[in-house]
């Protein structure tokens, strides 16, 4: 196996803040156990013993919760510790940790700059955008203490991106806050549209984001991001250069973008391993670390035909003009499945709309970087 992914949830669906939209804990809650704790030291040891046995090239391994910061920076510490000790074949490792930065402090900062994690840190834009949901588990706002790890992180020089829920407030308020971001110097961006609970209907949410509300979205970010490409200001926006890339002949980074799941490995705090974060549900288990090998999860994930499944697409997707670029998005944002086959994307209005408006100008760029 030349390289593998892991997402690691040190902390399993714990959490010290209350994210009204938050999807983990609406999969967690649909688990026979909803939290697994924390993972403890023998568990971390196997999952980096049998992912640096199995690995050949190249090692992601991501920490995301839940929080997964709540777990303590000792664990972390001991993450490398273990990966220096099983490092046999010397492959390249990187680290990453996806974090509502809301407990972090000077030596958490210290420790991401020296290790080289990339960090994900999650605000959603602008202070009345981002308290809109994001409470502490008593229910206040928690911008201003998020923004203060952002200038720990400056202070420390940390790699860091931000992460963005696209929710009812986020959406119609994207020109503000884009420029908020610009202005505090955020130039590598990532917008997720928020999931509904799993099972059941579309629109029903305080946060939901309807198709027509996200496909307007789409278009004003990307006024926003290709004016800034025309003045030579580069703002790093990952699907749009996704986009880019796709019609470059490239592969995307983001498995939502190619049509098809990826190999992916999310293991949970007892070490039980899944086979996407979308889908941490006791029916979709492959096997526990702390038992089993990788071998015997690839084996498991062939059985249950987990990726095999994400290649239905519906009909209209077919014979779509922007099919090559769209692909049907995510498998679970075309739920629910019917007899193994996956419905028409929530978002297929709001991807037509973008791709009727920016199309030329993503080919220009596309055209632009080719002749390079």
């Amino acid at each position: 196996m030349e390289s593998l992914n892991l997402l690691i949830k040190p902390a399993s669906s714990m959490c010290n803040m209350r994210c009204g939209y938050c999807f983990y804990r609406d999969i967690s809650a649909k688990r026979e156990q909803s939290s697994y704790g924390f993972m403890n030291e023998s568990t971390l040891e196997q999952v980096m013993k049998h992912a640096l046995q199995f690995a050949d090239k190249e090692c992601t391994i991501a920490y995301q919760g839940g929080e997964p910061t709540l777990i303590g920076l000792d664990f972390f510490k001991k993450s490398i510790e273990f990966q220096n000790k099983y490092n046999e074949k010397q492959i390249i490792i990187h680290n990453a940790i996806q974090t509502n930065g809301y407990c972090l402090d000077e030596e958490w900062a210290k420790f991401m700059a020296e290790n080289h994690f990339l960090v994900g840190l999650s605000i959603d834009g602008t202070k009345d955008t981002h308290n809109a949901f994001r409470h502490d588990m008593r229910g206040c706002d928690t911008f201003n203490r998020i923004m203060k790890t952002t200038q720990l992180f400056n202070k420390h020089k940390v790699e860091y991106n931000i992460l963005t829920v696209v929710n009812a407030r986020t959406a119609k308020h994207i020109i503000s806050i884009y420029n908020f971001y610009k202005k505090n110097h955020f130039l590598y961006l990532q917008f997720i549209p928020c999931l509904e609970p799993l099972g059941k209907e579309s629109g029903g949410q305080t946060y939901s984001l309807t198709p027509k509300m996200y496909g307007e979205f789409l278009k004003n970010l990307f006024d926003l991001w290709y004016d800034d490409f025309t003045c030579g200001q580069e703002i790093h926006i990952d699907q749009f250069e996704n986009y880019v890339g796709l019609l470059m002949g490239q592969v995307p980074s983001s498995c939502g973008m190619t049509g098809v799941c990826s190999l992916q490995n999310v293991i949970e705090a007892d070490g039980e391993v899944y086979p996407c974060d979308f889908y941490v549900l006791d029916k979709y288990k492959l096997g526990n670390l702390n038992c089993c090998d990788f071998s015997d999860i690839y084996q498991k994930r062939e059985e249950i035909k987990f990726i095999q499944e994400s290649t239905s697409m519906d009909a209209k997707c077919q014979n779509c003009k922007f099919k090559m670029i769209c692909r049907g998005g995510c498998r679970r944002y075309r739920e629910p499945s019917q007899n193994g086959a996956y419905s028409l994307n929530h978002f297929c209005e709001s991807y037509y709309m973008f791709f009727e408006y920016a199309i030329a100008r993503l080919q220009d760029m596309a055209q632009y970087y080719l002749r390079r």
